[in-house]
């Protein structure tokens, strides 16, 4: 499989998840949201905007358009069912970014100030995506983890089991 289908089925892989887990919390209330339970952003919306922030900023990076940060840990949205409706059009972009993109342009130099580092950076486009889907896969375990303690089923999350996936 090409660097650029990876990327396309990492995409869609990004956007049912994300379908998955926002769909299971619509269920619970705010509060059970908002709690503090113990994780680096504290909670599951915390987590959630913590994410929609990242993909954002790399998109802003991405597409040389202005994108202003306070903190990584900054609250975009403080309503669920907007921060729902921002995350679906930020995993439509993600996608639709992807799909613009031609093997040729893996290897084009991103150059961005890190917010992390703090220094300037420049790597491959075909590393920033790949990071990009590395830190969803990353804080949704700790978001997975959240939600199966508070009791609910977020059923399968594996991209291996993602419907239309292909079989050999």
């Amino acid at each position: 499989m090409l660097s650029l289908e990876m990327l396309g089925l990492q995409a869609r892989h990004n956007t049912w998840i994300n379908r998955r887990l926002y769909a299971v919390c619509a269920e619970m209330r705010d509060e059970e949201r908002k709690r503090d339970l113990g994780a680096f952003f504290r909670s599951i919306h915390g987590t959630f905007n913590h994410l929609l922030l990242a993909d954002r900023i790399w998109l802003a990076r991405l597409l040389d358009r202005p994108f202003v940060v306070r903190s990584l840990a900054q609250e975009l949205y403080a309503d669920y069912d907007e921060l729902c409706r921002e995350r679906e059009h930020t995993d439509t972009e993600i996608e639709a970014f992807v799909s613009s993109l031609d093997e040729s342009d893996l290897q084009s130099i991103l150059e961005y100030h890190s917010i992390a580092a703090r220094e300037l950076r420049r790597l491959p486009i075909l590393v920033v995506l790949t990071h990009l889907f590395h830190h969803q896969t990353h804080h949704r375990g700790q978001l997975t983890t959240l939600i199966g303690q508070l009791g609910y089923d977020f059923g399968e999350t594996d991209l291996i089991l993602m419907p239309g996936i292909n079989q050999a």
